[in-house]
């Protein structure tokens, strides 16, 4: 089809984009599956069948692959696309020049007059009159790890008003996940397109190069940049092959492209640095594909948290949608962390989450409604940090509710909120210290803890 490009407003820019059809049945646009090895085409036999590179590719394609592991990674673990693309990569890139995006960071990112070492919490970060797109708006709040070495990650805000024209991206660096928290947002990607509003996630692979449609604006919403290991469905274990994220309900696209010979930019993120490259069409070429190496995106409604059902209360690990390993067995690089509605039935338990404090760092943000723990203070589009061994917990009113409540079954409603925790230390930026909306006063919210030990009650 052809689609008029929105943002430019003149109307003689048109952009040609040619997408998949789906099976029937299929949700429009998307291919069910988490790690799934898929295949797609946007145009009849361009993808070729029993080799990945003949002689000769149909329609004057060119085939290359996509690593996203090294070569000789194990088998279940090997992650490569193979693209029919109607120019290789090589020619998408030309001489490249620093550029400064000035509020996005990487790790390590340690600012010396910064302390780092609390416990924290900020209001959203507002919307301003400065036209923003998903790159300039991006706003670091975390750093922790080393981007060199591929370990850790970073947290993020992004503000985003305008979509990005004639401009692409992708990161080097690492795969980024994308939490929306109000408006819509269209991730064009070199394997589809991507459709994301808030209650949904969508992930994009190192290496993936995306533009970024505003479809509904302003909007706001959260960014864990993963340098690590891929992000992976969690281990069940006991709780067997059911329940939590289910790979059904993860969504990737089919193969779209776009055939469009207009000056450009792309941008690429490498080693924490930012380099833009001149080229003169879209690199978004690509008409066909298979392979395992993907964007994707899922309907955090579709999660199916699951918990106690006569006494106490389980670990946060429990609610885990997505981990990506660390090279510790059972500690993660990052776990994302989801708490959603659900019901409460625990009895002669302190329900909300206890106190405590721990050798991963949490970053929490709430995408709408109240957070259990935090009734008061912690709003929608607002992020907190609980910094590795440092204690938290319920603030005074969420104890004292939680103490002298009668016990019925209890469904919690109006609310999302999820987590972002990595076994190393996240250090603010300078951003998140002095011009993001930092509650100066969120400590006090323990201050009403007082002591209640009497020797005489037993009870």
């Amino acid at each position: 089809m052809r689609e008029r490009n929105p943002s430019r407003g003149e109307a003689s820019i048109t952009r040609h984009i040619v997408q998949a059809e789906t099976p029937c049945g299929m949700t429009p646009g998307y291919m069910p599956g988490f790690g799934n090895d898929f295949e797609t085409e946007a145009l009849p036999g361009a993808l070729p069948q029993g080799q990945n590179s003949p002689q000769r590719c149909a329609y004057g394609l060119y085939a290359e692959q996509l690593s996203g592991t090294p070569f000789t990674a194990p088998q279940g673990e090997n992650e490569r696309t193979w693209c029919y693309r109607i120019r290789p990569s090589v020619r998408h890139t030309s001489r490249f020049r620093s550029i400064d995006l000035p509020y996005w960071r990487s790790a390590p990112h340690i600012v010396d007059d910064v302390v780092s070492l609390g416990q924290y919490r900020w209001d959203p970060v507002p919307h301003t009159a400065e036209a923003l797109t998903f790159l300039t708006g991006m706003r670091t709040m975390t750093t922790a790890g080393d981007v060199n070495t591929q370990v850790g990650m970073a947290a993020h805000v992004y503000l985003a008003t305008d979509s990005m024209v004639d401009e692409y991206f992708y990161s080097a660096d690492s795969e980024m996940l994308v939490v929306p928290q109000e408006g819509r947002l269209v991730f064009w990607t070199e394997l589809g397109r991507i459709d994301l509003e808030p209650r949904e996630v969508a992930i994009l692979p190192r290496g993936m190069v995306f533009r970024v449609e505003v479809a509904d604006g302003p909007a706001r919403g959260f960014v864990c940049e993963n340098y690590g290991a891929k992000f992976r469905l969690p281990n069940r274990g006991p709780i067997g092959a059911n329940c939590l994220a289910n790979p059904r309900d993860f969504k990737t696209p089919v193969a779209a492209f776009e055939d469009r010979e207009v000056p450009s930019r792309l941008v690429i993120k490498w080693c924490g640095r930012f380099h833009a490259s001149d080229i003169g069409q879209s690199p978004l070429d690509i008409v066909a594909w298979h392979g395992n190496y993907a964007p994707s995106k899922y309907d955090l409604e579709a999660f199916a948290p699951v918990g106690a059902i006569l006494f106490d209360h389980p670990d946060p690990s429990i609610y885990t949608v997505l981990t990506a390993p660390s090279g510790v067995p059972g500690t993660a690089n990052i776990d994302f962390v989801l708490f959603r509605d659900r019901w409460s039935v625990a009895e002669h338990t302190f329900r909300p989450p206890w106190y405590h404090k721990n050798i991963m760092s949490e970053l929490m943000g709430n995408i709408y409604g109240i957070y259990d723990a935090k009734p008061e203070g912690f709003v929608p589009g607002g992020l907190s940090l609980h910094n590795m061994m440092l204690p938290h917990g319920p603030d005074a009113d969420a104890f004292e509710a939680a103490t002298s409540a009668e016990l019925a079954p209890r469904k919690l409603e109006n609310t999302m909120s999820f987590m972002f925790e990595t076994r190393f230390p996240q250090h603010l930026t300078e951003f998140a210290a002095r011009e993001a909306p930092l509650q100066d006063d969120y400590t006090d919210c323990w201050t009403g803890l007082e002591k209640r030990f009497d020797p005489a009650d037993g009870g």
